[in-house]
């Protein structure tokens, strides 16, 4: 029997930048009271200018913690991190595809896995993931600069001279939506012991010698205090040009048994009881989520590069990592946009859209969500309307049905029979969108706006069901923000107390009903139009200056044309179904779609931390039913 204790805490700065491209987050995986349950910490820095970055950066850490926690847990674990990579980079790709401004936009990331006292990584870049233990700090990723790419050669043997006018700075691996030259990714865990503490760090933390790293962590006496004392000593060199840093620190806090790393047959028995895992607080305030760039990733790639890559290959040839001990393409200089570009005045976002210019700088200011505005039209408990529900004859308008145990209901819209194209219209959509088909359906009542923190807490408290660990906390406990980290058995929970309160029939819509609704009469790609356009949704390219680690509040952008807010954006929207590769064989009245994957439940609609691609009204996703994460919500439906 093992048992460890963590003590994990994380935070950033924006150094000399006026603006923060890193993205960071701390997230628990698995079901705590289960045997399988871990941490994942990721640090992701940004590049390609102030809007750019930030999007790739946010991005990729919400698409790689969406697989993570899809696939955890798995006796593959190592190839899972290495597909989640690949995930976060499939996004970046699909985002510049569709937004032209965003051309240009990359990101380093370097993520861990603490499994028992198992420790596992994946990095692109020249991130850090250090070890210091016993006084020693040792770097334990791929150093994917170009100085990293020097010092391979020379220990393989085979050095090469360093080329005039190269950065070692420069980066020769990162995810940019193209192919990636190198992933780090070992097949193997390192195993932890009491007294080690492990660093996640931006390139930023650079500008501390390896000693003054050590020496600050040394009497550092916990997690937070190492970060706290590490990003004042960033400050306090005052380098010019100074990056945004952000560092994640995780403490072993007692020793254990130096246990052979998991079977790929099985996981070893474990206390989890013994686990404890404490985030930090947020970043600082005025420091939207994730850290930056500087000249030194140039996207030029001089004929000289190649000729030396080229020489370095035929003086012996050479194999990396790549996450599997197979060779791999030649490491190449990854292309980012100099930070001098610049947008002409009057420029505004579906402008540089049309132009394809490569940066959004000052076109989008990220900002934190303390100063939001009410939502429109919300009712407070003190003005709201008797409790109403409507006769089967009228059935239109809005309503909210009564609770017996008091209050009322969630509120709701009629919404009128009709039929409608169900699915993707473009070759470009996904495969599991298809074949299109007409679905007519039935009249119904579909939540105005997606569950809230509010409605969701008087039915756990009535049902003493435990609440999600929210994503904010501080600024989520209130009516006018949706409720998040909701698993879809929770939410079919939460239909069926609502039933019982009102005496009305509440379900999860189906994935035809969520469509209809979504759509309200369109068939373009967004129930606004055919583009993303700006301001329309909370999502990480949707140019709204919010805060892209977390939702919004409720009703914030326009509704659709059946009253419906956020139908795209915010947070995802499980529906009742199972997941179907496609729609061979789905039903034609609007019914759910019976059979398929129950192992995963079907989400809608796209969240906060996904771009333009999963926004769609056809866009489809799926996740396991017992699970949630910082974008998954719902909303509810209401038969006659």
């Amino acid at each position: 029997m093992s048992t460890v204790s963590y003590d994990i805490a994380g935070s950033q700065i924006d150094g000399a930048r006026d603006y923060q491209e890193d993205a960071f987050l701390i997230t628990h995986l698995g079901d705590s009271e289960a045997e399988t349950s871990a941490s994942m910490c990721i640090v992701a820095d940004g590049m390609g200018g102030h809007a750019a970055g930030n999007v790739a950066s946010n991005m990729a850490v919400q698409t790689f913690n969406r697989h993570l926690s899809k696939n955890y847990p798995s006796s593959e674990l190592a190839s899972v991190l290495y597909d989640a990579v690949l995930q976060a980079n499939g996004s970046i790709t699909a985002t510049v595809a569709e937004t032209a401004a965003l051309k240009g936009m990359g990101c380093t990331l370097v993520a861990c896995v603490i499994e028992r006292n198992q420790l596992r990584w994946v990095s692109v870049g020249d991130s850090h993931l250090y070890l210091l233990r016993d006084d020693t700090l040792r770097k334990m990723n791929a150093d994917h600069s170009y100085g990293g790419f020097l010092d391979r050669m020379a220990a393989a043997g085979t050095p090469v001279e360093a080329e005039a006018g190269f950065s070692r700075n420069m980066l020769m691996s990162a995810l940019t939506g193209d192919d990636i030259a190198e992933i780090d990714c070992p097949g193997e865990p390192l195993t932890l012991t009491g007294g080690d503490r492990v660093i996640l760090s931006s390139d930023g933390l650079d500008t501390l010698p390896a000693d003054d790293i050590i020496a600050i962590a040394n009497q550092a006496p916990t997690a937070k205090n190492c970060v706290d004392a590490l990003l004042q000593a960033v400050t306090d060199a005052d380098a010019p040009r100074q990056d945004n840093t952000t560092i994640i620190v995780i403490d072993v806090l007692e020793r254990v048994d130096a246990a052979a790393p998991p079977s790929s047959g099985g996981i070893p028995d474990f206390d989890e009881d013994a686990v404890t895992v404490r985030a930090a607080a947020a970043p600082p305030p005025g420091s939207p989520f994730p850290v930056e760039d500087e000249p030194r990733r140039s996207r030029a790639l001089p004929l000289v590069m190649a000729l030396l890559v080229l020489a370095a290959a035929a003086g012996g040839g050479w194999y990396w990592w790549q996450g599997r001990q197979v060779a791999a393409p030649l490491p190449r200089p990854v292309l980012v946009p100099e930070e001098s570009s610049t947008m002409p005045a009057g420029t505004d976002a579906d402008d540089a859209r049309e132009e394809g210019l490569d940066d959004l700088d000052g076109l989008v200011d990220v900002a934190p969500l303390d100063d939001e505005p009410l939502v429109p039209g919300e009712v407070t408990e003190e003005a709201r309307p008797p409790a109403t529900t409507p006769a089967a004859a009228t059935r239109t308008g809005e309503f909210r049905d009564a609770l017996r145990g008091g209050g009322q209901g969630p509120l709701m819209t009629w919404l009128p029979a009709g039929s409608f194209m169900m699915g993707g219209s473009l070759p470009t959509d996904d495969p599991d969108e298809f074949p299109t088909h007409r679905v007519s359906i039935g009249a119904f009542a579909m939540g105005v706006h997606e569950v809230s923190v509010a409605d969701y807490q008087r039915f756990a408290r009535a049902t003493g069901r435990k609440m999600p660990a929210l994503h904010d906390p501080g600024g989520t406990e209130e009516a006018r923000f949706p409720m998040h980290y909701v698993a879809w058995n929770d939410a079919l929970a939460y239909t069926k107390w609502l039933s019982d309160q009102t005496g009305a029939t509440y379900v999860l819509p189906s994935e035809a009903q969520w469509e209809y609704a979504a759509r309200a009469g369109s068939q373009s790609a967004y129930w606004w139009g055919r583009r993303l356009g700006s301001g329309n949704a909370h999502c990480v390219a949707c140019d709204t200056g919010l805060d892209p680690r977390r939702p919004t509040a409720l009703g914030r952008f326009d509704a659709n044309a059946f009253g419906l807010y956020d139908t795209s954006g915010n947070v995802q929207e499980w529906v009742y179904d199972c997941y179907h590769r496609n729609y061979e064989g789905a039903p034609t009245d609007g019914s759910v779609f019976e059979g398929g994957d129950c192992s995963m439940r079907v989400l809608r609609g796209g969240g906060f931390g996904n771009g333009p691609d999963e926004l769609r009204s056809a866009a489809r996703d799926r996740f396991r039913p017992d699970k949630g994460n910082d974008q998954t919500g719902f909303r509810v439906a209401r038969l006659p």
